[in-house]
């Protein structure tokens, strides 16, 4: 889908200055993951495909299906991607939007799969080790991968840390194989 992420681009930069301008950063990251769940609805994705609408209307319809409260300025935001016929590249969007934004803010996602459940203490001392590391701060995303059968496996960015029991087999397997 790179031809999605070169629409969206100029989309996402024209938001982060707007919300840069504004001091709402984390609001706009906000209104756009509501909208870009709503675009990735398969009835809305439907709706944005139906050629017997107007631009206006499906701007119209869609943030009816926008869940929770978005700001004014957010709904413009949508009518001006309505009027442009993006409104499918939200999800992209959205994306290109929090990269800029944890860029800005010197943060960045910590993307760690655990073997097994880790609890808050453990996130937080885990990620003030990685975060002198990365030279930024780092906001977790934990999810269990029992393949790994201990140990955690951490991705920043195009950075992977494979501290898993899993990995390490792997790293031996092929150290005895040379």
């Amino acid at each position: 889908m790179a031809e999605n992420v070169t629409i969206a681009r100029p989309y996402a930069e024209a938001a982060f200055q707007l919300a840069k301008e504004g001091g709402a950063l984390a609001a706009w990251a906000d209104a756009l993951g509501l909208m870009a769940a709503a675009a990735s609805e398969p009835e809305v994705k439907q709706l944005l495909a139906d050629p017997t609408r107007t631009s206006t209307d499906r701007g119209f319809l869609f943030l009816t299906a926008v869940p929770g409260e978005i700001a004014d300025e957010h709904r413009s935001f949508a009518r001006v991607l309505a009027q442009n016929g993006r409104l499918g590249v939200l999800p992209e969007i959205a994306e290109l939007f929090v990269e800029l934004k944890n860029e800005h803010e010197s943060s960045a996602v910590a993307h760690i799969s655990s073997a097994f459940p880790m609890d808050d203490a453990t996130v937080s001392r885990l990620l003030a080790d990685l975060e002198p590391r990365f030279g930024r701060r780092l906001e977790a995303r934990v999810s269990l991968d029992p393949e790994l059968i201990g140990g955690v496996k951490v991705a920043v960015g195009d950075e992977v840390i494979d501290a898993s029991v899993r990995g390490k087999l792997a790293a031996m397997a092929t150290a005895l194989k040379n």
